[in-house]
């Protein structure tokens, strides 16, 4: 029987990160950015890679929401939402780490 993993809920405090086995690589074809992991390729949004590269295991999900708000001019409850959102899917898809 497999054992069930235990899964990771993103909150403020959590610090996200890239795991090795995913990284972000320019694609000069498409001219585009590119998530690669095994056996799959994503093409996040600008928002969505905006994200990822502030996934560098020292900021906290708190100050990812307050510096994205801050440059897209919004407001942190609204950007707070999404960021979450965001993070909880890619971290249950095992392409980053909490």
């Amino acid at each position: 029987m497999m054992a069930l993993r235990e899964r990771t809920l993103v909150s403020p405090r959590s610090v996200p990160s890239l795991p090795k086995h995913v990284r972000i690589q320019y694609d000069p074809v498409r001219q585009a950015f590119a998530v690669l992991s095994p056996e799959k390729v994503f093409w996040p949004n600008d928002i969505s890679l905006d994200i990822l590269r502030r996934c560098d295991g020292r900021a906290t999900v708190g100050h990812i929401i307050a510096e994205l708000a801050a440059d897209y001019d919004a407001e942190q409850e609204a950007v707070a939402a999404d960021v979450i959102a965001f993070l909880q899917e890619w971290s249950d898809k095992l392409l980053v780490k909490l």
